[in-house]
């Protein structure tokens, strides 16, 4: 999907239409946290106190082939800078594609 580098429209900011410049925004690092239904955070959080598993902690089975799909898009969430303010804006929903150029 192609973009413009700027574009017009209204700053909420400046409460007036303004031209802004459009960037992505950077997916971030990955953080080292636990996942929701992870087993060491449910140790952690003292869920499993005593001995045995009691039918819940167990090992999960393996993943079946059908399973492994992956979508082929990615969502990218585009943002404003205005260049009037300088603050920035990002926009109202988010983009399923493959990859977004900025030209």
């Amino acid at each position: 999907m192609k973009l413009p580098k700027k574009t017009t429209r209204f700053c909420p900011f400046c409460k007036k239409r303004t031209e802004q410049k459009i960037d992505l925004v950077s997916t971030g690092k990955k953080r080292g946290t636990l996942k929701r239904g992870s087993l060491t955070r449910a140790k952690d959080r003292g869920s499993i106190p005593g001995k045995g598993n009691k039918g819940r902690y167990g090992s999960r089975p393996a993943i079946k082939k059908w399973k492994r799909k992956t979508k082929a898009t990615t969502r990218k969430v585009v943002i404003y800078t205005c260049k009037e303010c300088k603050k920035s804006k990002h926009a109202k929903n988010s983009r399923r594609v493959s990859r977004i150029a900025i030209e």
